[in-house]
């Protein structure tokens, strides 16, 4: 029998990244300027993640010959060889069941969790006029935009391409710089209440033992 085609299957690159853009959309809800520069950087992202995965593997041809050298045994032109870790780690059995592509389901499993529960008590936040520091918001200052880099990380994981390398560290310092000015912005508006929270508070990375982030007087 012949193998199915791996690639040039644009129906599901467009399948996929409108559904997975889609459901990130019902998670994080852009309102602002700041929330759709976000939004439409990791929507970049997941569009070049599955263009790769079952359009054009860019990656594959980029690196083919190094591949076919390291790796003789391994036809680099199905849909399995593009699972790149599980191969080169030697992994034999369906790589869908493999190390990286479970543990990649942990972070794009939490991350979107981490969007999903960040929302709510920011848009509450928005509404009543307060600092937004409970839920996610005790333990990190940014939860979403730690997020959005969990999801992203999750893919590499599961289907690493040149592509989404590249733009990884390029999202991330966006990301930052979205975090900054938003921190600013903040700080602006509520002053000492903020001074506050934010020396109680890391700002991507929460403490092991962290302490409890004053709570705000209308949240």
């Amino acid at each position: 029998m012949p193998e199915p085609q791996a690639y040039g299957l644009w129906s599901l690159v467009i399948l996929n990244s409108v559904l997975f853009i889609f459901f990130a959309f019902t998670f994080f809800k852009p309102r602002t300027g700041r929330d759709w520069r976000s939004f439409g950087a990791f929507s970049a992202f997941l569009v070049a993640l599955f263009t790769e995965m079952y359009g054009f593997p860019l990656t594959l041809y980029f690196l083919s010959g190094w591949l076919q050298t390291r790796f003789p045994g391994v036809d680099w032109w199905s849909h399995d060889a593009g699972h790149l870790l599980e191969t080169m780690f030697g992994w034999r059995a369906n790589p869908h069941f493999g190390p990286f592509h479970i543990l990649s389901f942990a972070f794009i499993g939490g991350g979107f969790w981490l969007i999903s529960a960040a929302w709510p008590v920011l848009y509450r936040a928005q509404q009543e006029g307060a600092l937004a520091a409970s839920g996610p918001y005790r333990s990190i200052r940014h939860p979403q935009y730690v997020g959005f880099v969990l999801v992203m990380f999750g893919f590499l994981l599961q289907w690493p391409t040149v592509l989404t390398l590249g733009m990884f560290p390029v999202l991330v310092f966006m990301y930052w710089r979205l975090a900054r000015s938003e921190e600013r912005e903040t700080e602006a508006r509520f002053g000492p209440e903020y001074a506050t929270y934010r020396r109680a508070t890391p700002a991507f990375i929460p403490r092991l033992r962290s302490r409890a982030a004053p709570a705000p007087s209308r949240l």
